[in-house]
């Protein structure tokens, strides 16, 4: 078999060591790959890039495609960026794939027949990392959502359904409250959910839905969602199944793909031969299912069923009168390679063929040439540390002109002016809303915000108000 140009990275704390057993278990088996390592992760970063990984390393998976990652430590403070972002959305890997499956009775679980997907967008939402301090008292975190991504990952999400034989796709999101992005989301979803009849779709408010999933997760199959819902409820999701120890997660993308454990790095438990291999051994069966070696993710995934069911296990999933022997990390990737060839007798027995999923979903956007934007105002978002929304009114109303007239004020998306109520608590940073009941130029924006800076009034971030297709392109402040 020709062999598959890999990179990997052993990362931080107990990485080197359950990549050392993962690619044990995968020499055994026979996986053909041509290995590359580069260095990420704590050291890099304390060598004073912020980014974590070095300018050549990426050399290495534009070349490679294919990036195996053991879990890294990310220093806290300092302005370094996490790597696992910044490797997703630098190689455009829009979707994280994350298998939850729970394996009763040798494992324990609420849940014995829970066996769901969570598909999750990789790339924007607020895991775009765009943050401001507004003022001393507000800090403010951009929320992202594109039609392009949401496309991307939505009939990403059909696909895998169809090929791997998924029965629905469900849709987390929060329109109810975030009507604009998470309201586009779910608009992508229903169309692109209409061109696969075959597959049973529904959606849910994430809140009750994550409840939903938590009290009886066999009630889905496969759940598409923005980036931080999939974050936090990916990992929910394994631990109910088990174990955050034992999941795997692929990234997948047009240029590359990285796959990984979804825990950390637990820095507490390295050089100690404990660590449980079995997420990032896992993730490694998700990579040669990806890179056409089926036959030995077949051979890999299946052994690991067997030694899980023979009860070699972990000190994490080691439970008495269960469990036969409690093993290390080196222990734990022998008794899977003495299994090599055998399945399990109770877990079900799994089964690959060759490509089962491709790379990328069919690339389909719609376009946007078409779309009519017209300005129709400002938001100018101040710092006034009175707090009182009357006197900044006062303020900032007289230098309105060119058409433009002060709307609305605001405090936190709660409307304090006019007819605020003195019951609402405001911090120091105060939204202001100018609008035209006409179409308003850039220069007339330029120009009030020059008046109301020249008067000493702090602005410290601004938006443009535009109509869309006619359509408001901004939402109304709560009790407006």
């Amino acid at each position: 078999m020709t062999k598959t140009p890999i990179t990997i990275a052993r990362g931080d704390g107990i990485g080197p060591e359950i990549m050392n057993a993962t690619l044990h278990i995968l020499e055994a088996a026979g996986a053909a790959l041509e290995i590359e390592t580069i260095e990420i992760g704590e050291k890099v970063y304390l060598r004073g890039n912020t980014a974590g990984i070095e300018p050549g390393s990426w050399e290495s998976l534009l070349r490679t495609k294919v990036f195996l990652k053991a879990p890294i430590t990310t220093p806290q403070g300092g302005g370094f960026k996490s790597l696992n972002v910044t490797t997703r959305k630098t190689l455009g890997q829009y979707a994280n794939v994350r298998p939850c499956v729970s394996y009763h009775p040798f494992i324990d679980t609420k849940h014995p027949n829970m066996d769901l997907v969570i598909v999750r967008e990789n790339e924007e939402d607020l895991y775009a990392g765009i943050e401001y301090q507004l003022s001393p008292e507000v800090t403010s975190c951009i929320k992202l959502i594109s039609r392009p991504g949401s496309e991307k990952i939505v009939r990403y999400a059909f696909e895998y359904a169809r090929r791997h034989n998924r029965k629905k796709v469900t849709c987390f999101m929060k329109d109810n409250i975030m009507k604009m992005t998470d309201g586009l989301f779910h608009k992508v979803f229903d169309e692109i959910a209409a061109e696969y009849p075959d597959i049973r779709k529904e959606a849910w408010i994430v809140d009750i839905g994550a409840a939903k999933m938590a009290d009886t997760p066999e009630a889905f199959d496969v759940i598409v969602m923005p980036n931080l819902y999939g974050d936090i409820l990916s990992d929910v999701a394994a631990q109910i199944a088990g174990s955050v120890g034992l999941a795997g997660a692929a990234n997948i993308g047009d240029q590359c793909a990285m796959f990984e454990a979804i825990h950390g790095s637990a820095p507490r438990r390295a050089g100690q031969n404990l660590a449980n291999p079995s997420g990032l051994l896992l993730g490694a069966v998700l990579m040669l299912v990806h890179i056409n070696q089926p036959e030995v993710a077949e051979l890999v995934h299946n052994a690991w069923l067997r030694t899980i069911e023979d009860g070699i296990h972990t000190y994490d999933i080691f439970t008495d009168g269960v469990s036969t022997e409690k093993v290390g990390t080196k222990e734990f990737a022998a008794a899977v390679v003495a299994r090599l060839g055998q399945h399990p007798n109770q877990l079900k027995a799994v089964a690959y063929s060759r490509n089962p999923v491709p790379p990328s979903a069919p690339a389909r956007f719609t376009s946007s040439a078409e779309t009519q934007m017209e300005i129709r105002g400002v938001d100018l978002h101040v710092y006034w540390p009175s707090r009182n929304a009357n006197d900044l009114a006062a303020a900032i109303g007289k230098h309105a002109g060119d058409g433009l007239s002060l709307q609305m004020i605001d405090n936190r998306g709660v409307k304090v002016w006019p007819a605020g109520r003195a019951e609402t608590f405001c911090t120091d940073s105060f939204r202001c809303r100018f609008m035209s009941e006409t179409t308003a130029s850039a220069a007339s924006l330029i120009d009030l915000m020059k008046r109301v800076s020249d008067a000493g009034i702090d602005i410290v971030q601004t938006e443009s108000l535009r109509l869309f297709n006619g359509q408001p392109g901004y939402t109304l402040a709560q009790g407006q």
